[in-house]
C-alpha cells in the first residue's frame, strides 16, 4: 500500500478491502436454496424444442425452456406457428411442496395451475376463469422427448375429456441433417464410458476423457478437480459392484452438450459399503481432439423408496 497516502486515507482502504473480502467469502459461500432433488424433479424438460401433435408428422410450434434465478424457475417460451404465443414460469413451492405454473399468452390469456410428481410425470391442475373449466396438464419423458397431454372438466372433475396432447422433441439441426441425432448417441456412449472407467478405476481412459479444467461440484457442495478424480481411481480405495446411469436425455447446443442422467452406485469405499442414486448432468464440448467432458453436477443423494 503506497505510504506517502494520509493515515486516514490509508485505514479508509483497509476496510474496504476487508468489507470485500467479506463479501467475496460469503458469496462463496451462498449456494441456491434449489439445489434439493425436489427442485429439480422437473428438469428434464428444459432445453430447445421442436413440438408437434401426437401422431402428427408436421411441427406445429417451437418451444425453449430455460432454469432460470439460479435454477429455482424453468421459464417457458412457446412460439406456436399460428401465431399463438406464450410463456410460463414453473417453479417448487418447498413451503407447501407442490409445483406452480403460471402461464401466460399473447392473447390475453391466464391460467395458474399447480400439482405434484406422480409416478415419474408432472401432474398440474387449476380452473380455467374465463372457459369456468378445470384444467389438468400431465408431463412425461418418452424416450428421450417430453409428452405433454391436458384434460378439461365441466363438472369439476368428475370427467375429463381431452384438450390436446403434444409432443416435446430435441430441436432439429439447423443444417437439415442426421447430425444432432448422431451427437446425441455419441455424447451417450461416452458417459457409458466414463461411468465404467470409473468403476473400473480406469485412470488411463478417464485422463483421456477429462478437459485439464474439468470441475465436479456434488450437491453438498463439495468440489473435485481432474487431478483429485484421478488421484482417487489411482489409490482404488472405492471398490464398485455397480456404476452405472439411466434414463439419460442428451442436449446439443452447436459445440456443447449435457446429459441428464440417474447415476446408481454401490460398492466400499476404504472397506465401508455404500450404495445410493444421485442426478447428475454432465457437460460434454467438442473440441479439435474430439468431446472432452467439462464439468459436471450431482444432486444430494436420492431418497430410497420401497421397490
Amino acid at each position: 500500500m503506497d505510504n506517502t497516502l494520509p493515515t486516514s486515507h490509508r485505514i479508509f482502504l483497509c476496510s474496504l478491502l476487508l468489507t470485500l473480502a467479506s463479501s467475496i467469502a460469503w458469496a462463496a459461500d451462498v449456494k441456491s436454496p434449489c439445489t434439493e432433488p425436489a427442485f429439480r424433479a422437473f428438469d428434464f424438460w428444459a432445453g430447445m424444442w421442436d413440438v408437434y401433435d401426437v401422431g402428427g408428422q408436421t411441427k406445429v410450434a417451437s418451444a425453449r425452456i430455460d432454469p432460470i434465478l439460479d435454477g429455482c424457475v424453468l421459464r417457458e417460451d412457446y412460439q406456436q406457428f399460428d401465431g399463438h404465443q406464450g410463456q410460463s414460469f414453473t417453479l417448487y413451492d418447498a413451503t407447501r411442496h407442490v409445483w406452480h405454473q403460471s402461464w401466460v399468452t399473447n392473447r390475453g390469456e391466464l391460467l395458474e395451475i399447480e400439482g405434484t410428481m406422480q409416478d415419474g410425470s408432472i401432474v398440474l391442475s387449476g380452473g380455467d376463469r374465463d372457459a369456468g373449466t378445470l384444467v389438468r396438464g400431465i408431463w412425461k419423458r418418452e424416450h428421450g422427448n417430453v409428452r405433454e397431454t391436458a384434460d378439461t372438466s365441466a363438472d369439476q372433475g368428475k370427467t375429463w375429456k381431452p384438450w390436446f396432447d403434444i409432443i416435446f422433441r430435441p430441436a432439429s439441426d439447423p443444417t437439415g441433417d442426421s447430425s444432432q441425432s448422431k451427437n446425441a448417441e455419441t455424447v451417450k456412449q461416452l458417459d457409458a464410458r466414463y461411468q465404467q472407467a470409473v468403476k473400473d478405476n480406469d485412470v488411463a481412459t478417464m485422463d483421456a476423457m477429462l478437459a485439464d479444467d474439468f470441475m465436479l461440484v456434488t450437491g453438498t457442495g463439495k468440489s473435485y478437480s481432474k487431478a483429485d478424480l484421478v488421484k482417487e481411481a489411482r489409490s482404488g480405495r472405492i471398490h464398485y459392484d455397480r456404476q452405472d446411469d439411466s434414463d439419460q436425455t442428451v442436449r446439443i447446443w452447436g459445440d456443447t452438450a449435457v446429459i441428464t442422467a440417474r447415476l446408481t452406485a454401490k460398492g466400499t469405499d476404504s472397506g465401508k459399503p455404500f450404495d445410493y442414486q444421485v442426478w447428475f448432468s454432465d457437460t460434454y464440448v467438442r473440441t479439435a481432439t474430439g468431446w472432452k467432458y467439462v464439468f459436471g453436477q450431482s444432486s444430494t443423494h436420492l431418497p430410497r423408496t420401497p421397490r
